[in-house]
């Protein structure tokens, strides 16, 4: 539930601006602020998003941090397309999905040094300073080591995670300053972090390699009992890539192609939109539609997305318009049906997305993937490492099989829209296997039924967490939504279930629009989440 520092119908968004504010949304306000102090200090969009992201590792450790991966989407004025890095790190040369089925395992456990995969954070941010940087990437992390040192608050979200997760990581070396006098903070205590602050300033100083093949890298290589070794930290974890695109709303959406799990949220809209439904989103019809059209395409995420040198099928072929026309064909308007079953994945995730004086816009996203990640950190350098690596099959000949070298399917899902070559929308959201529901429920409200993005954000939002091959989905939501909306879509036989009135776990989304003007949208589902802009005499 949202915490008592946010008030859901405060503004949260930065309101109508000039063409050139630059503008930071992210999940927490120190991240925001960063961002900004970057761009001022003659950064550009990128800067201010490693800036933003660093900040985020150190205030919000059970979303993101180097010891997990990113990707990044960056669009300037006048490009046709944008840039998109994969900085998704690869499965060690000790991996065996063998070894595991010989052990009676059907899936990676969660909590296990087989969910470890190499973080490719780092190297994400070494080549994207190299490619669009105004700043080295010691002035980007200077914020965050600044917090780390000096100390932030604890915020709500984060008091209540580490009493959650104490048992699990409170005994390690990096976790002694999350739980000062052994216990976990009040909200509103101050955390200082200098282990990950001296982390963060070697790799400032001297490059990926303090990190990889430092102490950190000693650290992989002990937390997953070799699975990982060192010539697999050698190796960079970074790929650029042609982005996958699809025709929405009058627009073009772009995101990352699989291993990212990004193209379910554009064919959903796409199927949505041939579907042609009301433009109210209380019209039980539109939420019909849209939960309709997610699900037509869900379903087969496990077995079409993977490392793109074993997946089985090309992005264009995902979401080839005659394919999801004939989804869309399949959808009854006036009844649920029976779709094959798909399986959740939580998830613990960063999203943010900055927009500089110039016009460049980033759309980024990081994560350890389950919370705090795999509950396992690199020695005592103050770093988690993800566990991403939960995400493979082990299925023998799979495409997405555990396998050494190869990248995991991924649940992470960012979006940045275009009108030729000027970006319109950028948005992004946590929330593991449920990102592409909750990005499509947002740009359908916006795009679709012409909502203001601030109330776009606010618009009750429903999640289905998994499926099931006998019958329709429950569906949880938040119960704001009106009795009759509720009622259409029970007498289309859909199963519902309330969930609280502003579910946290259901975002951070974060959004900037540019129309005649520029505007930044947070969320109000998260205290923290801050939507901030300058004008470039401000600075």
């Amino acid at each position: 539930m949202i915490g008592p520092a946010r008030d859901p119908n405060a503004p949260v968004g930065t309101g109508p601006l000039p063409a050139d504010a630059a503008v930071a949304v992210t999940p927490h306000y120190l991240a925001s602020e960063a961002a900004l102090r970057a761009i001022k200090n003659g950064g550009t969009a990128v800067d201010g998003a490693i800036a933003a992201d660093a900040t985020l590792a150190v205030v919000a450790p059970d979303t993101c941090g180097p010891g997990g991966d990113l990707f990044a989407i960056v669009h300037r004025p006048g490009d046709d397309r944008p840039t998109v890095l994969n900085a998704s790190g690869r499965a060690g040369s000790g991996a065996s999905a063998a070894g595991l089925r010989e052990q009676g395992l059907t899936s990676i456990p969660m909590r296990s040094r087989w969910s470890i995969t190499v973080p490719g954070c780092v190297d994400g941010w070494e080549a994207l300073v190299g490619r669009f940087s105004n700043l080295t990437l010691a002035d980007d992390l200077a914020p965050a080591i600044e917090h780390a040192r000096e100390g932030f608050p604890t915020s709500i979200e984060l008091a209540s995670s580490l009493e959650r997760i104490k048992e699990l990581v409170g005994d390690q070396a990096s976790a002694a300053s999350l739980y000062p006098g052994g216990a976990a903070p009040p909200i509103g205590a101050i955390l200082n972090r200098p282990a990950l602050g001296e982390t963060l300033e070697a790799i400032g100083d001297v490059g990926r390699d303090s990190f990889y093949l430092g102490d950190v890298g000693t650290g992989i290589i002990d937390a997953t009992d070799g699975a990982i070794v060192r010539e697999d930290l050698e190796r960079r974890q970074v790929e650029w890539v042609e982005a996958a695109s699809a025709k929405v709303f009058g627009l073009t959406a772009w995101t990352v192609p699989p291993n990212s799990q990004g193209w379910l949220t554009l064919a959903t809209l796409r199927v949505f939109e041939m579907l042609d439904p009301p433009r109210d989103p209380f019209d039980p019809a539109f939420q019909h539609a849209l939960i309709e059209a997610y699900r037509s395409v869900a379903w087969e995420r496990a077995d079409t997305t993977s490392d793109p040198d074993s997946a089985p099928f090309s992005p264009e072929h995902l979401l080839d318009p005659e394919r999801l026309a004939a989804r869309a064909a399949l959808v009854d308007p006036g009844a649920a049906r029976r779709w094959q079953r798909t399986s959740p994945a939580p998830g613990g995730t960063a999203y943010l997305t900055t927009r500089d004086h110039d016009g460049m816009v980033v759309s980024f996203i990081q994560s350890n993937f389950w919370g705090i990640g795999s509950g396992r950190s690199a020695g005592a350098t103050g770093v988690w490492l993800h566990n991403r690596g939960a995400g493979f099959d082990l299925r023998p000949g799979h495409p997405n099989e555990l396998t050494p070298g190869r990248r995991p399917l991924h649940t992470l899902a960012p979006t940045l829209w275009t009108d030729e070559d000027r970006t319109r929308l950028v948005l992004g959201t946590r929330g593991g296997d449920q990102q592409p529901q909750f990005l499509a429920q947002v740009a359908a409200n916006q795009r679709w039924a012409a909502l203001d993005p601030d109330d776009a954000q606010r618009q009750p939002r429903w999640n289905i967490e998994s499926f099931a091959d006998d019958e329709s989905p429950t569906i949880r939501y938040e119960p704001r939504f009106p009795e009759d909306t509720l009622e259409g879509l029970a007498s289309r036989g859909h199963r519902l279930e309330p969930a609280s009135a502003w579910e946290a776990g259901w975002g951070p989304v974060s959004t900037i629009t540019v129309d005649a003007t520029v505007q930044g949208s947070a969320d109000p589902r998260v205290s923290t989440a801050a939507a901030v802009a300058a004008l470039p005499s401000a600075g």
